[in-house]
């Protein structure tokens, strides 16, 4: 159902043929999965069932199981149980499945990206990301096994001392809708690689790309039983996996509120939690920036999925000498994007995900525009799909520019000094991402190290992920990168044990 582009009013094209047939598959038969979860086999839940809606259209394109609180005690055992044989397999064949799961996402690359089209709103370049991401995220985990996870230490006394790097035991992941393949595989390969047994409870939204396609992947890839299970659920199920005496690890990736909360929980607990969550990160345009080159990195940041990524580019920093020009390129180039289904069209907007988050979108928007933001592009939607949206004039105070959208709006404001900027781009609560675009690169360097984020980028725009580099953010953001990179997921996923021997036992005066 695309939305042509134009001034005034958008229309409704309408609505093609679809471009692939929707038909029953092999791989993620739904036979095999409808109502069930994943505990080693496909079992009924007692929490019921929830269905698969696809936001483009409303349809329902099937029913997932529910796991209850209960269900996560069990799966927790048996995953504790299930723990012990898989930390002691030899490295060898860990890092096997691991490789093999990488060639099972692009072997049923076709199958799968219909479902992230279908079922996360994507378009289908995004979805390819996805997968191409997720291959590569267990290629680097196959990698993980046979580091060195370990060093010797002097010591005062006659003995071996060491310190060992174990696996932390059973991890729990919490992933979320926007990217549900990539924000669930990017912690369950890691873990898995290292030794633990992982229980994943998916977004119920997206519980197929980010669930039910994790179990079958690992499944067919030889995978033991009960070393990976799935368990989609509400925030019941959320809080029993994060407080089950056998979760070890909590590795969730949300917003800030809900990882507040789980922080909290699992603190209470006494577990360690690696929270990845918002961000309204800043994109700088200085002086000498090349408009004409900015443009098209300025709107991906702000649109990309519909602006429904941790990392989107929610504040634009322009100096003040481009700062017209910019808007109405940013403007017209809004205006140009396609907005639509992209099952049955190649658009650059598909779905927002719910009806509840398009009314936080829009009521954002609104408000920013009694705040005084002048609207200069977009502000209006069909159904479920939002148009590209710019706000002019659209600082501090300005609800859009203070808090995190998660939606397609681009809010931009004006610079004159890089002080200004360094105190624009760092007077948020967040530190997520920063991208910086200038002539320049020392400079946009000497900038980022003023500006407290988790990433940066010179010369780009804030949303980039590559499965080897180090990811997560401060403040708001989170607690750090504990994602990417062997040093970050052996940190995350592995205990610290020192360890002795001597010869002979030591003797003591009593």
């Amino acid at each position: 159902m695309p939305w042509a582009a134009g001034s005034g009013l958008a229309t409704l094209a309408a609505k093609p043929e679809p471009t692939q047939e929707w038909s029953a598959v092999s791989f993620l038969d739904d036979e095999e999965w409808t109502g069930r979860i994943w505990t080693g086999s496909w079992e009924r839940g007692t929490g019921g069932t929830a269905p698969v809606v696809e936001p483009a259209t409303g349809g329902e394109l099937g029913r997932v199981g529910l796991a209850s609180p209960e269900d996560v005690a069990s799966a927790a055992a048996r995953a504790a149980e299930a723990q012990r044989a898989w930390s002691a397999t030899p490295f060898q064949e860990r890092a096997a499945i691991l490789r093999r799961a990488g060639d099972l996402w692009q072997e049923h690359a076709d199958e799968l990206r219909t479902w992230l089209v279908r079922e996360a709103g994507s378009v289908r370049g995004k979805a390819d990301f996805e997968l191409h991401v997720a291959a590569q995220e267990c290629y680097e985990a196959a990698a993980l096994p046979s580091h060195a996870t370990g060093e010797l230490l002097p010591s005062e006394a006659p003995r071996l001392s060491m310190v060992r790097r174990v696996p932390a035991g059973v991890v729990g992941v919490i992933s979320p809708f926007n990217a549900p393949l990539i924000l669930s595989i990017r912690s369950v390969a890691p873990a898995l690689a290292l030794g633990n047994t992982v229980l994943l409870k998916p977004d119920p939204r997206t519980a197929v790309c980010g669930g039910v396609a994790l179990a079958r992947v690992f499944e067919e890839a030889g995978l033991p039983a009960g070393v990976l299970q799935v368990l989609p659920g509400g925030a019941d199920t959320g809080a029993a996996l994060v407080t089950d005496p056998h979760v070890r690890v909590i590795s969730f990736t949300g917003s800030t509120a809900a990882g507040r909360s789980v922080g909290e929980l699992a603190g209470r607990h006494l577990k360690r939690a690696h929270l990845e969550l918002g961000g309204n990160s800043a994109l700088i345009v200085l002086e000498d920036a090349d408009l004409e080159e900015a443009m098209g990195a300025a709107a991906w940041g702000s649109f990309f999925h519909q602006g429904q990524i941790c990392m989107t580019t929610g504040r634009h920093l322009v100096h003040a000498s481009l700062y017209d020009e910019y808007v109405e390129r940013l403007a017209d180039k809004a205006d140009a994007l396609a907005v639509g289904d992209p099952a049955t069209e190649d658009v650059a907007l598909g779905p927002i995900i719910d009806s509840v988050q398009r009314d936080k979108i829009h009521t954002l928007v609104t408000a920013s525009v009694d705040a005084g933001a002048k609207l200069m592009a977009g502000g209006t939607y069909r159904d479920l799909f939002y148009r590209a949206t710019v706000l002019a004039d659209a600082g501090p105070s300005v609800p859009a520019y203070d808090q995190e959208v998660f939606g397609p709006v681009a809010p931009v404001t004006k610079f004159s000094t890089l002080d200004e900027a360094v105190q624009l781009a760092s007077d948020s609560e967040y530190g997520l991402s920063l991208g910086i675009l200038t002539a320049d690169v020392h400079s946009g360097l000497r900038l980022a190290d003023r500006i407290p984020t988790g990433i940066a980028h010179v010369n780009d725009q804030t949303v980039n992920d590559e499965a080897l580099a180090p990811f997560g953010g401060v403040a708001a953001s989170g607690t750090g990168s504990r994602f990417g990179g062997p040093a970050a997921n052996i940190e995350a996923f592995t205990e610290t044990r020192w360890v002795t021997a001597r010869g002979d036992v030591a003797s003591y005066p009593f």
